[in-house]
């Protein structure tokens, strides 16, 4: 639409498309994928060892995943290991934000809606401190916005969003096809509610975060996923030029139908992904499990379960997570360094030494390298 200033801006139509979506024989065997392998990753989760323990390790790592599509220049090694002086501060608070608001919209979710009020609680998590905590965290945008290169205009910008009373008209028409009984089969909605948030881009900053916040919080708020386990952002980290370029081809072309595609591809993708990963956590611990059962010794078994949350371990830490006396610490870590569950990533180092469980995080590792 043409500005009076001169400039054009995207006005997106209401949801659902309007001619409706194309449910071709593709799409249908997509969806039917889909469905399957993200109903399978579900249910893994009942034979999860600990399973608060590893949901939060997959929340950290959907964290930095979708931080580092933004930019950030941290991995889940340097967010794991936040003990260690690195120069990654600022990038690691981003997830920490992330990770702050993921967990405080989930929680909220128990006993409320997903709404534009919640969008803007998330956000405001997201944006608390750190990198544009100067941008009106919480509070939608005041002002027009523009995507595109360093130093671009409003005449010259790859897409420019809706002006600032069409954000809002879209933002009510959003919310209210949330909850529209429209049959509309529930990985395809949040495909097309992830599209339309995108392109109204209704904060100053973190509209990609918060986008992609929207489709955990969508698939645990209709009770498709009991936990947070499904880290889409690796797929679109993966396939960032197809990404934007797919959510160009709905504002340009309207071709809802090539991005849901796309969409429900990157859900079978990724599902099998972390269905991988936590088969081979299961057996990574029931391998050592037996092996420190033979040693008759509780604390070795108290140790290894608090390696899946604190992968990354000094002697002092075991002093404290397990209560017990520097020389006993000190033995049990050399042992486990001896059995290979640790391995010495100090090994110059003569005081202060660390341990890391590798394997554990070599299998959360990836997809997050730099």
């Amino acid at each position: 639409m043409r500005q009076p200033s001169g400039y054009s801006s995207f006005t997106p139509k209401k949801l659902p498309p309007d001619p409706p979506l194309n449910m071709d024989l593709e799409m249908l065997k997509l969806l039917s994928d889909a469905d399957r392998k993200l109903g399978r990753l579900d249910g893994i989760t009942q034979i999860l060892p600990n399973p608060e323990l590893f949901v939060a390790m997959y929340v950290q790592k959907e964290a930095v995943l979708s931080s580092q599509i933004e930019g950030t220049q941290a991995s889940l090694t340097d967010v794991l290991d936040s003990g260690t002086d690195s120069k990654n501060d600022t990038e690691i608070q981003d997830v920490v934000n992330y990770v702050a608001a993921m967990n405080y919209g989930l929680e909220r979710l128990k006993g409320f809606p997903l709404c534009l009020r919640l969008i803007k609680e998330i956000h405001e998590k997201l944006l608390e401190c750190g990198r544009g905590s100067n941008r009106n965290p919480g509070e939608f945008r005041t002002t027009q916005n523009w995507i595109g290169p360093a130093g671009c205009t409003l005449s010259n910008a790859t897409f420019v969003p809706p002006t600032v009373p069409d954000m809002h008209n879209a933002l009510n028409d959003l919310e209210s096809f949330f909850y529209e009984e429209d049959n509309i089969p529930s990985l395809i909605k949040i495909a097309l509610i992830h599209a339309q948030f995108e392109s109204i881009h209704p904060f100053l900053d973190g509209n990609g975060r918060v986008g992609r916040l929207l489709i955990t919080f969508w698939l645990c708020y209709e009770k498709i996923l009991t936990e947070p386990l499904l880290y889409l952002s690796y797929y679109f980290k993966s396939n960032r030029i197809e990404y934007y370029d797919r959510l160009m081809a709905v504002r340009k072309h309207g071709d809802w139908e090539g991005w849901v595609k796309f969409f429900l591809k990157g859900v079978a993708a990724v599902s099998d992904e972390a269905t991988e990963s936590a088969k081979l956590i299961i057996n990574l611990k029931e391998h050592y499990s037996q092996i420190l059962s033979a040693k008759s010794n509780n604390h070795y078994v108290q140790l290894f379960d608090k390696l899946f949350q604190h992968p990354f371990i000094t002697k002092n830490d075991a002093v404290k997570l397990l209560n017990i006396s520097y020389p006993t610490a000190s033995s049990i870590i050399e042992e486990f360094v001896n059995l290979k569950i640790l391995t010495d990533i100090t090994p110059n180092q003569q005081r202060n030494k660390r341990y890391c469980f590798a394997e554990y995080v070599s299998i959360l590792n990836r997809g997050t390298e730099l």
